[in-house]
């Protein structure tokens, strides 16, 4: 039995696009609102997708904070997304910060560092967590932790903690060691590309496999799957992701979200 203390909703809006409504405050994660059949050219890839937003831009409710796992590829943040930014608040990598300024509101976040985030009455710590997605490039997850989401039965804080585009690396698992995760939302797709110095493709987010083996070994509680669906440079969907899910005796941990639905996780 989970001993989470709070309340948390989830909207998908899709890929890592996601509304995390918590003790009433909203966060947005990984803003990408462009329509479907757009394409981004970078230097070894073309990025295409292939659904538009559930939720559109100007449906969006009032945004707290947004938690941004990196800037520089479009299918975590895109140029509507890059708009949303103004004014508001935004955690993000060091290097993404450098790039969004002058935004007063953004502040980038090292590996591991923890940063305090107070909106109105309410006080949340923000920790970032390290990730390996593009060779080169600066990318974060996040642990959120607030007094109000209490604590497990061995006195570790419980918290909520996003992945950020990453593959599995032990040093994911040293979350554990501070921190219970009572929610562990993670990108997934298995998505692979073609980089430079590497023949054939490169996975550079995890699959259903990589979701399992990180949830047993953080004893997570809650398996949010995110990030799946909607680009072509995907190679697990859901319905591959279920199978490996059933296949890896996980699936009672999994919660499902339906794109433009609010459900709660825990």
């Amino acid at each position: 039995m989970s001993t989470f203390k709070s309340q948390v909703f989830m909207t998908h809006i899709g890929t890592a696009t996601t509304l995390i409504e918590v003790d009433g405050i909203t966060f947005l994660t990984d803003p990408v609102f462009c329509d479907a059949g757009s394409e981004y050219h970078y230097p070894n890839a073309t990025l295409t997708q292939t659904d538009g937003p559930a939720v559109k831009i100007d449906e969006l409710p009032p945004i707290d904070a947004v938690l941004l796992s990196h800037e520089d590829h479009k299918d975590n943040l895109d140029d509507m997304g890059r708009r949303l930014l103004d004014g508001r608040r935004v955690i993000t990598t060091m290097d993404g910060a450098k790039n969004l300024r002058p935004r007063p509101g953004v502040r980038g976040i090292q590996p591991w560092e923890t940063l305090p985030l107070k909106i109105g009455e309410k006080s949340f710590s923000i920790t970032g967590v390290p990730c390996q997605h593009v060779p080169g490039n600066e990318c974060t997850g996040f642990v959120v932790k607030s007094p109000t989401f209490g604590t497990s039965a061995d006195g570790k804080p419980n918290v909520i903690y996003l992945s950020g585009d990453t593959v599995y690396f032990e040093e994911l698992v040293s979350i554990r060691e501070k921190y219970h995760v009572s929610v562990a939302i993670i990108h997934l797709g298995a998505a692979k590309v073609p980089l430079p110095g590497h023949e054939g493709l490169v996975q550079i987010t995890m699959g259903g496999s990589d979701a399992a083996k990180l949830v047993r070994n953080l004893g997570a509680d809650v398996l949010v799957p995110i990030h799946f669906e909607s680009w072509l440079h995907f190679t697990e969907y859901r319905d591959d992701l279920r199978k490996v899910f059933e296949e890896e005796k996980v699936l009672d941990k999994v919660c499902w979200l339906t794109p433009g639905e609010s459900k709660q996780v825990i």
